[in-house]
């Protein structure tokens, strides 16, 4: 097993900076997971670990190695594509098999560890199909344990669920966070999708245009987003970002109407000349007393709940999350907003940054 460290990492491509000096420090067995938008260079980071991209600057350690002169076959990792990249002509033992092969291994620990992972997976019934006689769960669960035979330093998977149907997706999720837990292998895996980094990552770290936004615990991000990419990106749906400013003791001003702060971020609003205020979803309601009055755009109904799209005065859209025995407002319908003050995060209008705060 072992530590992963990225120390300045920087990658272009021409005049496009895709991974811009990126720092990262993956502790022994932890899973981190790269969150961010296509094209903001997490797979291009991850690429840099595998060894298939070159770095322009800063150095890449797994273990006690420096690896970023090193090729990528001694590296000491496994890694799993969107793809599955089984080779069709071959059984699933074979495949599972092969880097095992490759390495000249004796046949009597190849099979043992073949067989180990396979019962690991629950692959023992599939050992003697082809790809093509599997379901897509179980070709991407065929890659894993391609992977783990290999017992490497760190795992690298590049978004191996998103080729899986939704149902699929919540299972073998489950499996990897469970596998990964098992084993204690350190493991760099990307996603764009925010709910598989909510429920798989010890930490996620938040990418954007190849800048390094944020590293955290998930629950982290969520209650205290670094800055207003974070907050909107993290969540479905993102937090509400209202541009605001301060309104004396009552509040912050937003869109005619007021949102009400505690004297702690009410301190915090005057150091900024220009506000940008954000509230999750669940910190709304919809209140004839309510500060803020809204139009109804449309509402999602999503059965336990309903989502609640309303437009400001000034155009600005908010979510509100509404339990579904509630009223459900009715489309273009006039409604009036309530804002927890205990739910409101306020940031830098300029430069988006979070506005610290001891609560």
């Amino acid at each position: 097993m072992g530590r992963l460290l990225l120390d300045g990492v920087t990658k272009r491509f021409g005049e496009v900076v895709a991974v811009d000096h990126l720092d990262l420090d993956v502790a022994d067995g932890e899973l981190l997971v790269m969150l961010g938008p296509s094209g903001c260079g997490k797979t291009t980071a991850l690429r840099m670990v595998a060894g298939l991209e070159d770095l322009d600057e800063g150095t890449i350690t797994i273990g006690d190695q420096e690896v970023h002169d090193v090729e990528p076959r001694h590296r000491d990792i496994a890694m799993v594509f969107q793809t599955y990249a089984l080779y069709p002509h071959l059984t699933v033992a074979k495949n599972i098999e092969f880097p095992l092969r490759q390495r000249g291994m004796e046949k009597e620990e190849r099979q043992r560890r073949v067989h180990e992972a396979a019962t690991t997976l629950g692959l023992d019934p599939y050992l003697e199909r082809k790809p093509g006689q599997l379901s897509g769960g179980q070709r991407q669960r065929v890659a894993l344990a391609r992977a783990i035979v290999r017992q490497p330093a760190a795992f690298l998977m590049d978004e191996p669920l998103s080729n899986l149907d939704a149902a699929l997706r919540v299972q073998t999720r489950a499996d990897i966070v469970a596998l990964q837990d098992r084993l204690g292998t350190t493991t760099l895996y990307v996603t764009h999708d925010q709910v598989e980094a909510m429920t798989m990552g010890d930490r996620i770290a938040v990418l954007d245009h190849g800048v390094l936004q944020q590293v955290a615990p998930p629950q982290t991000l969520y209650d205290r987003p670094g800055n207003t990419f974070v907050a909107a990106f993290l969540g479905s749906p993102g937090m509400n970002l209202m541009s605001g400013s301060l309104d004396g003791d009552a509040g912050a001003r937003v869109a005619g109407g007021t949102v009400p702060l505690t004297p702690e971020l009410a301190a915090l609003a005057r150091s900024a000349p220009t506000l940008t205020v954000g509230a999750r979803p669940e910190a709304l309601s919809i209140d004839p007393s309510g500060t803020l009055e809204a139009e109804v755009v449309i509402v999602e109904a999503l059965g336990a709940e309903a989502h609640v799209i309303c437009a400001l005065s000034d155009g600005a859209r908010m979510v509100v999350r509404q339990e579904a025995a509630r009223r459900r407002p009715n489309q273009a319908e006039r409604v009036r907003v309530t804002v927890n003050p205990d739910g409101v995060h306020l940031f830098d209008g300029e430069s988006g940054k979070r506005l610290e705060t001891q609560r």
